[in-house]
C-alpha cells in the first residue's frame, strides 16, 4: 500500500476539510494522519495529510483543484526518502552529526554527496562512503565559483541542499537556482556579534543565552523563513571556548530538527515565516 503526503495551502473557507475528505473517500484513500492550521491574521488554511491507497496522482490533483478555492497550492509527494546534497567548508561538528545520523538510518534521506570549498573534510566524508568534491574558490570570482557549484549540485538533482557551516555568502543567482530547497544554520548572535569569533565577543559582554537558528536561504542574508530555533543557558563560569562548544552543540540539534521537518514535508512557507504541521 503506497503512502503519500498531501499538502494544501489556500484561502480559508467553510467546508474545506469536508470537501477534501470527500474527494479522498471517493478515491478509496485512507487518511493515516492529519494536521490543519488557519492563520488568524491572513485567513490562510494549511493542511498536511498522510494518505494511503492506490493513488492516481493526476486524477486526485484534478478533483482536489475543483473543490478548493482558486489559486490553492496542492502538492502530493510520495512518502519516501529525499535526495540531499550537503555543502560544507572546514567545520566538522554539524556535518559529522548529520553523517552519523544518516549512517544510523535516523534520517529520511539519501545523502548523494558532500561538496566543499576546502578539502579539510574529505577524509571524514569518505569514511561514510559518500562522494566528496572540493571546488576551491581560490583565484576565482564569486560568480565563476558559484557556476561550478551549481553545475556540480545539479548532477545529483537534489530535493534539498543543506549548508553544514558552508562559510560563503550565496548570491541571488544561487538562491534562485534552488528556490525553497536550501537549509542553513547560524548562531543567534547575529547581528550583534559579527566576524570571525562571535563567541569571544559574547563572552566579553557576559552573554547568558546561546542559541541557533535554522532557516530557508533567501537573497536576504540570514533572514529567510525560520524553521527551528533553540537556546542553552550559560553563565560567568564559561570561558569563550566553553561558549563555543555549547553553541556548536545547539547548532547540531537545531539543524537536525529543521532538516527532519523538511524531510517529512512538515514545513509550509507563509510570507517570511513558516507553518510547521
Amino acid at each position: 500500500m503506497e503512502e503519500y503526503i498531501l499538502l494544501i495551502d489556500t484561502e480559508d473557507s467553510k467546508g474545506l476539510v469536508y470537501n477534501i475528505s470527500k474527494v479522498l473517500f471517493a478515491n478509496n484513500l485512507n487518511i493515516e494522519q492529519n494536521a490543519e492550521y488557519v492563520d488568524p491574521d491572513t485567513k490562510k488554511f494549511f493542511m498536511r495529510s498522510i494518505i494511503s491507497g492506490n493513488v492516481s496522482k493526476n486524477i486526485l490533483l484534478k478533483e482536489l483543484t475543483e473543490v478548493l478555492p482558486n489559486g490553492a497550492s496542492i502538492k502530493l509527494n510520495k512518502k519516501e526518502k529525499k535526495d540531499v546534497v550537503i555543502l560544507a567548508t572546514k567545520e566538522f561538528h554539524v556535518l559529522g552529526d548529520l553523517l552519523i545520523r544518516y549512517i544510523a538510518e535516523e534520517l529520511n534521506a539519501n545523502i548523494k554527496a558532500v561538496i566543499a570549498n576546502h578539502d579539510h573534510l574529505k577524509d571524514l566524508v569518505e569514511k561514510f562512503n559518500i562522494p566528496f568534491t572540493c571546488i576551491s574558490a581560490d583565484g576565482m570570482s564569486r560568480e565563476d565559483h558559484e557556476d561550478k557549484m551549481i553545475a556540480k549540485i545539479n548532477e545529483y538533482e537534489p530535493e534539498l541542499i543543506v549548508l553544514a557551516k558552508y562559510m560563503r555568502i550565496l548570491t541571488p543567482k544561487f538562491v534562485d537556482a534552488f528556490p525553497k530547497k536550501v537549509l542553513n544554520i547560524h548562531h543567534s548572535f547575529l547581528p550583534a556579534f559579527i566576524g570571525a569569533n562571535p563567541y569571544k565577543q559574547a563572552h566579553e559582554r557576559g552573554v547568558k543565552i546561546i542559541g541557533a537558528t535554522a532557516h530557508y536561504v533567501t537573497s536576504d542574508l540570514d533572514e529567510g523563513p525560520i524553521i527551528f530555533q533553540d537556546v542553552v543557558r550559560v553563565d560567568h563560569s564559561y570561558s569563550w571556548e566553553d561558549m563555543r562548544n555549547a553553541g556548536r552543540n545547539v547548532e547540531k540539534i537545531v539543524l537536525s530538527n529543521a532538516f527532519e521537518m523538511l524531510l517529512h514535508d512538515r514545513v509550509f512557507v507563509h510570507g517570511n515565516k513558516t507553518v510547521i504541521l
